[in-house]
């Protein structure tokens, strides 16, 4: 198998050559498809999560086929078409029985993993996935079996943005049709944050970004009202808009605590700010303390308080039915060898997302 690893942060990927190990009686050997390049992967590469350990595989968004099984392992079958979840989930602690499994306590499994051709070492994956590879394998529990007729190409991306930014709205937050919405950054996450408002009705879905052309293509995913936040003061115009706040502000940006400060401030009265963007360690957020004092909100929201084995076939189903914008999300597409280009191209704000793609 091929795969793109990062050896040290702040330095490019390299491709590299390993050979696979012994399938687990647990586990499920996936030939990936496509892979989304995320933020969080950039995250890593630049040494803002210094909890990832290096070198390792990144990717963390990704789809395939499946092409064998372990012995213990029930419902996945070699030929199926699958998204594979990053979090785990052991179906028996009491976030899971509670109905979040997106925050089990259950860790990335160690087992599995690639082993390096010259050091016959095991190679970490990131968050035990390790998409940006031709060929992994994980665990059952995170395997989503998916309709064939679904491209994989799009379906990759459910696997992490569209999960975490339309859950964000739908699942965490709850939000009601006819309710305000503003939605700071419009990367793939705040895409899916604007897109879950259309669908659950929110109006209006006011959006801030600081590229014109991110903020074009909000409109194309529900934006009502669009705020380029070099220009204007985005707080000001979202209150003169909504006459006093929106009912529900998320913070999709996760780079700087500035605009998790503006969530807060742009909403009104008994609203609720969503932080969804994962910062950098130690992100300070300045807060007076008087501003929630009118019974505001504030609440984190991690993997769109998803169940991805329900979660995901219902997006599907949305993409199917043209109720939801995958194909859209997807602004370039890359072979494996190019990821640093893919990077590249995330670092600039030239893209939604970009997508690997693996010749079969």
């Amino acid at each position: 198998m091929k795969a793109a690893v990062l050896r040290k942060i702040k330095e490019p990927l390299s491709i590299e050559e390993f050979d696979l190990p012994d399938l687990p009686c647990d586990q499920v050997h996936v030939q990936l498809a496509a892979s989304g390049v995320c933020h969080s992967d950039w995250h890593v590469v630049k040494g803002d999560w210094p909890h990832i350990p290096t070198p390792t595989i990144l990717g963390h968004e990704g789809a395939g086929v499946v092409q064998a099984v372990g012995d213990d392992v029930r419902g996945i079958e070699p030929g199926d078409h699958v998204v594979l979840a990053w979090k785990r989930s052991c179906g028996t602690c009491e976030m899971c029985q509670q109905g979040f499994p997106n925050l089990c306590d259950l860790p990335p499994e160690e087992v599995g993993r690639p082993v390096e051709r010259a050091e016959r070492q095991p190679m970490e994956k990131m968050l035990g996935l390790g998409t940006y590879s031709t060929e992994t394998f994980v665990p059952a529990d995170v395997v989503i079996p998916i309709d064939k007729e679904v491209p994989l190409e799009a379906a990759a991306l459910v696997g992490c943005g569209v999960l975490t930014g339309v859950g964000a709205v739908v699942n965490t937050a709850g939000v009601e049709p006819g309710r305000s919405v503003a939605v700071f950054g419009c990367g793939g996450v705040g895409l899916n944050c604007i897109q879950g408002a259309a669908l659950s009705g929110a109006d209006p879905i006011i959006v801030v970004d600081i590229h014109e052309s991110k903020l074009e293509m909000a409109r194309q995913f529900g934006a009502t009202d669009v705020i380029n936040a070099r220009q204007e003061d985005a707080v000001a115009r979202i209150q003169a808009i909504t006459g006093g706040g929106v009912h529900y502000a998320f913070e999709a940006v996760g780079l700087a605590g500035e605009t998790f400060l503006q969530a807060v401030q742009s909403i009104r009265k008994r609203g609720t700010a969503v932080f969804v963007g994962h910062a950098p360690f130690d992100t300070p957020v300045a807060l007076d303390a008087r501003m929630l004092m009118h019974e505001k909100s504030i609440i984190g929201s991690y993997y769109g308080t998803a169940r991805p084995h329900v979660d995901i076939p219902r997006f599907l189903h949305l993409y199917q039915t043209g109720r939801l914008k995958l194909d859209e999300l997807v602004s370039r597409t890359y072979p494996l060898e190019r990821v640093n280009d893919a990077f590249a191209a995330m670092g600039s704000g030239d893209v939604a997302r970009s997508v690997l793609v693996f010749d079969g």
